[in-house]
């Protein structure tokens, strides 16, 4: 079903050897021989690869059988298409940043590797070194049972509050949806919003749904989207949308604006988007962060970000060398410091509760409810196709809310799109 084409589209939704993990990467090597090169595709910019670059050296100076070699290929839809072009032209690195939902399209079409051999070999990753892992992680790296990535770079979605609206109106943080239900009728005598969605409400309406115990695609394929909890939870949304309870970015594409300018009491946003924030808000603004709201009594936040997947065109020994870089990357020393350089989330449980990532925690308090949200975190399932699908999704939402369409309408829609994705997928 899937064409080249159709591979080029935008990335979706919308992260071993020190810590708990041993290394399998000698730190002696004969004098006589040199490293052999991995060659690493990354999306990252900025302070990000500023981060990445000190990582890479530290990997390098930790042993010498392996050198990654780095290099930037722009921003993560540009990676996509180029990784895509390589695959073709037989170009490939050895290794690459994707996310999680690329990874089906790739392993289809013969562009990544299948890690079970590695990462359940005996140089590997033992029981008690997976069980570290958070479990919302390791999903994103299988697909069909099997790895094919290991994580390395991830955000979650958070709850960002304006404390001097609520102070105001004697309002507490809230911690249910029903609370947040009961402070926009409070808020709306006041003409303020109490929720601020991004320009599509996807990502809370898909939490929301998994907090009910439903996931809208299952790994066997089947599709819940259209169920009558999804439906439930999109209502609730779209409710509070059109009674002037809740607002839509629009075409600002994100909710800050409204946030900032105090047009709403709460916005909904990615973890990694605390330091955006931080600097559109105006002087003074005083604001915190909570973890998303519960939802028929239990929470759960979906997570985003970035793995790491080795080419299929590399060889047996740069593709041992790609992993020893993955396992060290998600050491529970590496992936705390990377959480701590960047504002990402450590991937291991040692590493969010060891004592320098709590202290670093008490010095950024913005930081703390992306920690506190790791246990309910959770990923979609990837399936061949997913990108089409996001893409109905977010037509989907879009008609909810430009057209007033129905929710029951909007998801039948989008339910019979999704299982025919699903369905010639297979």
């Amino acid at each position: 079903m899937k064409t080249w084409t159709k591979l080029f589209a935008g990335s979706a939704v919308l992260a071993l050897t020190s810590g708990a993990f041993a290394t399998a990467v000698p730190t002696v090597a004969s004098a006589a021989s040199k490293p052999t090169k991995i060659t690493f595709w990354h999306a990252m910019t900025g302070n990000y690869a500023k981060a990445l670059d000190e990582q890479i050296k530290a990997f390098n100076a930790s042993q010498s059988k392996y050198e990654i070699v780095a290099t930037a290929q722009g921003d993560y839809t540009t990676l996509n298409q180029k990784v895509m072009a390589a695959a073709k032209s037989k170009t490939l690195p050895d290794m690459a940043q994707a996310t999680y939902t690329q990874v089906p399209d790739y392993a289809k079409n013969g562009i990544v590797t299948n890690m079970d051999s590695q990462v359940k070999g005996k140089d590997g990753l033992s029981k008690a070194d997976l069980k570290n892992i958070y479990p919302g992680f390791l999903e994103q790296a299988k697909y069909k049972g099997s790895y094919y990535a290991m994580p390395f770079s991830a955000s979650v979605r958070v709850m960002f509050y304006n404390k001097s609206i609520l102070d105001q109106y004697g309002l507490s943080v809230p911690k249910t949806w029903d609370d947040v239900a009961k402070m926009a009728k409070v808020l709306k005598q006041h003409n303020i919003a109490a929720v601020g969605y991004d320009k599509s409400f996807d990502m809370e309406w898909n939490s929301m749904v998994r907090a009910a115990g439903v996931k809208l695609v299952t790994p066997s394929g089947k599709v819940n989207i259209n169920s009558k909890k999804a439906v439930a939870a999109a209502k609730t949304i779209t409710d509070m949308v059109n009674n002037g309870e809740a607002l839509t970015a629009g075409s600002d594409i994100y909710g800050t604006t409204n946030f900032v300018n105090g047009k709403t009491a709460l916005s909904f946003s990615s973890s990694a988007g605390i330091s955006a924030t931080k600097a559109a808000a105006p002087q003074g603004f005083d604001w915190g962060t909570a973890v998303m709201p519960s939802y028929e009594g239990k929470n759960a936040t979906m997570l985003a970000g970035n793995n790491l997947v080795t080419t299929a065109q590399a060889s047996k020994k740069e593709q041992v060398g790609a992993f020893a870089f993955m396992k060290f990357l998600a050491s529970d020393k590496q992936t705390e410091k990377w959480a701590e350089d960047t504002g990402y989330l450590p991937i291991t449980k040692k590493a969010a509760k060891s004592a320098s990532y709590k202290a670093y925690l008490k010095a950024n308090p913005l930081a703390k409810a992306a920690s506190d949200s790791l246990p309910g975190a959770f990923s979609d399932t990837a399936f061949l196709g997913y990108q089409e699908y996001r893409t109905d999704l977010l037509s989907a939402t879009d008609a909810m809310l430009t057209k007033k369409t129905a929710p029951k309408d909007a998801l039948d829609t989008l339910q019979k799109q999704t299982q025919k994705i699903v369905k010639e997928s297979k």
